[in-house]
């Protein structure tokens, strides 16, 4: 299996600006950098530990501006190497994908997501 780690995990969150500084003031992260999305609407921000100085937490605001009052994880990411050899392993599983097509961010990450057996989402992140 070709899945090498837990990428970083999803959370919605209403204002990227008021998050990343609870994230990193309050929770002791290290900001990393925002990203720009495909979606103007929707932008990104990735936090991490300051030893490894890797995502562990991305955060994304403007994708769904209905969030409960108890927040909303919106995804798990796994890092692997090869994305479409890892789209043709789990299609064997039969696993329905939220969207069929890999997107490509401004910085050339791909990405895909697909539902596990609850309904949540699971993505695939390719560096």
């Amino acid at each position: 299996m070709a899945v090498k780690k837990l990428e970083h995990v999803g959370i919605q969150v209403r204002d990227i600006d008021t998050s990343i500084e609870f994230y990193t003031r309050v929770v002791g992260l290290v900001f990393l950098e925002k990203q720009d999305h495909f979606d103007p609407k929707i932008k990104l921000a990735f936090l991490g530990f300051e030893d490894s100085m890797e995502p562990i937490v991305e955060l994304i605001s403007g994708y769904n501006p209905d969030l409960p009052a108890e927040g909303k994880v919106h995804h798990l990411a796994f890092a692997v190497d090869n994305i479409e050899a890892e789209i043709a392993r789990v299609k064997d599983h039969h696993v329905t994908f939220v969207d069929e097509s890999v997107a490509t961010l401004p910085s050339g990450s791909k990405y895909i997501f697909f539902y596990g057996p609850d309904g949540e989402w699971i993505e695939f992140f390719q560096s």
